[in-house]
């Protein structure tokens, strides 16, 4: 999640809910992780960018995230679901996977995973069972991935526009923190920086630079939220030349200076 996590996440179980207007930028902007995560949605709808593909949502989608995969989702207030970390994603699907699970008896399989992983995650589970019904979850949506691959119900997944831009997010992945713009990740890429931004609009619904500068973003909230590093040294590590362009960069973003970021959302980390 941020650049202080060298070491890959534990398993864990958290709720998928709108946390209003200021905290936005937890869903919303784009992200990727180390390791990967599982969201399953019961209730509610919106988008999710998912390696610059952008689609709908519903209730019973299961969406699974692979580690370095650059994603980003709406959580309206009506949206309730689960977001699960896989500190260790052998067994599961290479490439992301996005399920709709229509028939009941699925919905409640993938439902009875998650609420076992939950309940031996509590202080009085096991955290062995945990794992291996974690394995069970993986079996499931392997399954479900290879019958959908069967059965595709979106044709732009395999377009070249939607290749080239899950290619650029997943360098934005890996260099986000370098002071490399769009120019250079297209060079990279072997096109243009035009026919890359026309390609991330048609696929992502935003410009190649959004999306650039939301994976920064997202980075810098953490990092202001969780760290007491100095607002200059964050700068720094994100690849600005100042901590004066910095602040008005994160500003335009959010609303709030560095600092007064840091001041409504730490949490209140040991000094």
């Amino acid at each position: 999640m941020s650049l202080m996590q060298n070491v890959p996440s534990a398993l864990a179980l958290a709720p998928l809910s709108h946390g209003g207007p200021a905290m936005r930028w937890r869903t919303e902007a784009m992200r990727s992780h180390t390791t990967a995560r599982l969201i399953l949605i019961t209730k509610g709808q919106g988008r999710v960018t998912v390696a610059g593909l952008t689609n709908g949502y519903g209730p019973n989608n299961l969406i699974y995230l692979p580690p370095q995969t650059m994603y980003g989702i709406e959580v309206g207030p009506t949206v309730h679901g689960q977001i699960l970390t896989v500190p260790d994603a052998a067994d599961w699907p290479a490439l992301p996977v996005h399920l709709r699970l229509m028939d009941v008896w699925l919905q409640k399989e993938a439902a009875q995973y998650l609420d076992q992983i939950e309940r031996e995650l509590q202080p009085s589970g096991n955290p062995k069972a945990a794992e291996l019904w974690l394995g069970l979850l993986a079996i499931f949506v392997d399954r479900q991935a290879r019958a959908q691959v069967a059965t595709p119900n979106d044709s732009r997944r395999d377009s070249a526009a939607a290749r080239l831009v899950a290619g650029y997010t997943k360098l934005i992945a890996r260099d986000f923190r370098l002071d490399r713009g769009v120019g250079s990740y297209a060079a990279e890429l072997g096109v243009t920086p035009t026919h890359l931004a026309r390609c991330c609009q048609q696929v992502a619904g935003r410009s190649a630079l959004a999306l650039l500068h939301d994976r920064i973003h997202y980075e810098a909230c953490v990092l202001l939220r969780d760290t007491g590093t100095p607002i200059n040294r964050i700068a720094e590590m994100l690849g600005f030349h100042s901590a004066a362009y910095f602040t008005r960069s994160f500003q335009d973003k959010s609303g709030l200076t560095p600092s007064n970021f840091r001041r409504a959302h730490s949490r209140n980390f040991a000094r």
